[in-house]
């Protein structure tokens, strides 16, 4: 009785160790079919341009524009003109090529971005308003010149541009990409990023 208990003991071992050897050849023969992923400079660009989205930075700018035409021979004509407008400004990621990555040891990464720029301005209509408009009282026969609002919107883009750049918009474009770029690669287990200029 002694004998047939001892030798069920050591069919359950050997069982054991069959199904652990087993199992340990299932999970090596399975690393070996399945490939690894490796992160190299263009899996790196590809990862990076599909952030390109979201890196925007979008200001909501007003200003007010004057404008004065000189008529011919007398008199003049003065506009006010209030301006809103949407001003996005971002990082062109999809320019972002694979020699702009560079591998470094240690899981570091350099990377050279694009520089930022003003992508868009797009003037709202509906706020966009004629505040004044008026001919020198002692010319009233001049007619009023109606290509000098146009005249206005252009110069307000070109205004709106200048004052979302001095109230940092291409700077603050610049972080969020960093930022963005950073939270990804550490995804991958990058443990340093350098960001810099192209």
């Amino acid at each position: 009785m002694q004998l047939r208990i001892r030798w069920a003991a050591y069919g359950v071992v050997v069982g054991v160790l069959v199904a652990a050897l087993a199992f340990l050849s299932a999970r090596i023969i399975s690393r070996a079919a399945s490939p690894q992923r490796t992160l190299d400079a263009s899996a790196v660009v590809h990862e990076i341009q599909r952030l390109n989205e979201l890196v925007s930075v979008k200001y909501t700018m007003q200003k007010v524009i004057g404008l004065e035409e000189k008529k011919v021979p007398l008199g003049s004509e003065k506009l006010l003109l209030f301006v809103q407008a949407e001003v996005l400004a971002g990082i062109d990621l999809s320019m972002l090529a694979a020699g702009d990555v560079k591998m470094l040891p240690d899981k570091r990464m350099q990377i050279a971005l694009p520089p930022p720029k003003i992508d868009h301005i797009v003037i709202d209509d509906k706020e966009t308003k004629v505040w004044d408009r008026q001919i020198t009282w002692w010319t009233p026969w001049v007619p009023f010149n109606p290509d000098l609002e146009r005249q206005a919107r252009l110069a307000a883009q070109d205004a709106i541009e200048h004052a979302a750049i001095e109230m940092g918009i291409l700077d603050e474009a610049r972080r969020n990409a960093e930022a963005a770029i950073r939270g990804l690669l550490d995804t991958f287990g990058i443990k340093s990023v350098t960001v810099g200029s192209t």
